[in-house]
């Protein structure tokens, strides 16, 4: 089962890596090393689902914007050069968001792989409001799947 989790996620991410080619990727791996360093300066994390699936659970550092938000531009409140990594429930809604935001001028974007699903199958914490909890939103019947 292992071997098919792994073919899953690779193929997934090939395929959000081949319809956004210009969009940087960061491994969970990374996004944690990267969180655990207190004294690198941290990313905003942006979580491109919508407002249900964001109040079930989420990255602790994340801020709610929906992918499909009309005007992220006064939602994003940074500088053009502040690390900004996007997630969603496996990596194609926050492909979205990160094309817009690097399209507007953004240069430090980089996209989740596998996004919240991913990082919630290898026991990386979420939260709802302050408390760590272990249960995410499916988005739907298909993608409950994949948990």
């Amino acid at each position: 089962m292992k071997n098919f989790d792994s073919l899953k996620w690779n193929l997934l991410n090939w395929l959000i890596q081949f319809l956004f080619p210009h969009i940087n990727h960061i491994s969970t791996e990374e996004l944690a090393l990267l969180l655990s360093d207190k004294e690198e300066r941290q990313p905003l994390i942006l979580d491109a689902r919508n407002k249900i699936e964001y109040a079930i659970s989420h990255l602790k550092e994340a801020s709610l914007i929906p992918y499909d938000s009309p005007d992220i531009k006064s939602l994003v409140q940074c500088s053009l050069n502040t690390p900004i990594i996007t997630y969603c429930s496996v990596g194609y809604r926050s492909a979205i968001l990160a094309q817009r935001l690097q399209k507007m001028g953004y240069k430090k974007v980089f996209n989740l792989q596998g996004s919240l699903f991913l990082w919630f199958s290898e026991n990386r914490p979420i939260v709802c409001g302050e408390e760590i909890v272990s249960y995410i939103h499916p988005f739907n019947l298909f993608w409950s799947l994949w948990l």
